[in-house]
């Protein structure tokens, strides 16, 4: 029973050990530069799901608190109800209240507008994602393109076309390329993600807008 977690982990430092080696072995200047765009590319992936997570809210509960409100003539407490809600649906139902008073036209313009906003917010920093995305994938072609130069160099210096001296240059840019290619399959896994959760929060903010509109109209 004993060896059972011992075999565990000898399997896990033999995994760790083989990638340090892959690592070092795939040139440890291109294989930085890959791991520093899959640090980076990742951080603002972590950042984006965080705020978007946080943007989420009951948006059908907000806008029939929002309906009793307003039905009851209790503007404020739904100015007061949408201030202290998080989130861009909620400061877009603000925006609206704050216009209640004037015309129809007016306020579905202003709403338009913020709305517009809010949508940039949510999609901020994804440019930054998809640039690393690009990225990682060029670094390892780089380090491929430099492996078969040093691959070239050996072989001119050595005058003999050697099995051993080809398989270790081009062994450098393999290991490079595969390094790049996974690193942009994984931020482009989060990009995904990120994207369909702006996706969902703008579906919500466009229909809260007409909700809210369709409320303002009602009790004109």
């Amino acid at each position: 029973m004993c060896s059972l977690p011992m075999m565990a982990q000898e399997e896990n430092m033999g995994f760790h050990q083989a990638l340090k080696t892959k690592f070092i072995e795939g040139n440890a200047g291109f294989m930085s530069l890959v791991a520093i765009a899959l640090i980076v590319g990742l951080a603002f992936c972590i950042e984006r799901i965080i705020y978007l997570s946080l943007s989420e809210i009951n948006a059908k509960k907000l806008m029939q608190d929002i309906d009793q409100k307003v039905t009851a003539g209790d503007v404020e407490g739904a100015k007061d109800l949408c201030r202290n809600t998080r989130g861009p649906v909620a400061s877009i139902c603000f925006q609206g209240l704050m216009h209640i008073d004037e015309k129809l036209d007016d306020i579905e313009r202003s709403v338009n507008g913020y709305g517009t906003v809010q949508a940039a917010n949510l999609e901020k920093g994804c440019s930054w994602i998809k640039l690393f995305i690009a990225m990682a994938p060029s670094l390892g072609f780089l380090g491929t393109v430099i492996g078969m130069v040093m691959a070239f160099d050996q072989i001119q210096q050595a005058g003999d076309i050697s099995p051993t001296i080809v398989a270790s240059g081009m062994k450098v840019a393999l290991i490079t390329t595969i390094f790049g290619i996974i690193v942009a399959l994984i931020l482009m896994v989060f990009y995904n993600y990120i994207l369909s959760k702006v996706e969902h929060l703008t579906s919500q903010m466009e229909e809260s807008a007409v909700t809210l509109m369709d409320i303002i109209a009602k009790n004109k």
